[in-house]
């Protein structure tokens, strides 16, 4: 089976595909369980302490964690001189919100900007609809702030406009992963002068996913609605 470390956890092949959007990933990780936890189960503790550590959280190039899904194996727990927290390494299944490659996802408009249209999925907002791939020819409203599908007919250009809120069907088509993780300051940076100040650096979403509605049935529900 092959594996790769990162993050001080290991990550085990293969995922298993558990309902669309979501997988299941096999790691491995040790958990620090405290003395006050020693009166609980322990698989209730472990389950706790995994659950504070990764829930909600990107793993860079795993996805975003969401729950544990089940331990399948513990070894002994230990208890190190000076610590008197049990150490134990335990293999588990955690459920991972990584969508695969041309997947057909639905959410709901969150905004419109020059660079496209931000979609939400109510738990993941990191996604955007680039404008060369929304339904073409298409074109960006400066005074309402939304993107706006010019759709030809025999009897001209309808404007068709995609609202805040509105549902939205998308494809897949990329996924981009960054690094989030703190770094010290360059050589360069600490050498200069405390009296220049400095622009807060732009936060960069550790996990981003690149959508298309450039075919027929991809859009607003509603284009698609017959009546």
């Amino acid at each position: 089976m092959d594996h790769w470390k990162d993050n001080g956890f290991l990550y085990l092949f293969p995922r298993l595909l558990l309902a669309k959007m979501f997988v299941l990933v096999e790691m491995v990780d040790t958990v620090r369980t405290n003395p006050w936890q020693f009166e609980r189960k322990l698989n209730d503790s472990i389950a706790e302490e995994l659950n504070k550590k990764l829930a909600n959280k990107v793993v860079y190039n795993v996805g975003l964690c969401i729950c544990l899904f089940d331990i399948t194996k513990m070894d002994d727990s230990y208890i190190f001189p000076g610590d008197g927290a049990s150490h134990t390494k335990v293999q588990f299944r955690y459920v991972v919100f990584r969508p695969f490659l041309d997947e057909i996802l639905m959410g709901k408009i969150k905004g419109c900007s020059p660079e496209g249209v931000h979609v939400s999925l109510g738990f993941f907002d990191d996604i955007v609809i680039p404008p060369e791939s929304l339904q073409q020819p298409a074109k960006f409203d400066e005074a309402e702030q939304v993107w706006v599908w010019e759709y030809e007919t025999e009897e001209g250009a309808h404007d068709l406009y995609m609202d805040v809120g509105e549902d939205i069907r998308f494809r897949m088509v990329d996924e981009t992963f960054i690094d989030t993780s703190p770094t010290g300051p360059s050589s360069a940076e600490a050498s200069s002068s405390t009296a220049v100040a400095e622009e807060t650096p732009r936060k960069e979403a550790p996990y981003t996913l690149v959508g298309s509605i450039s075919e027929p049935g991809l859009g607003l529900l509603s284009w698609w609605t017959n009546n």
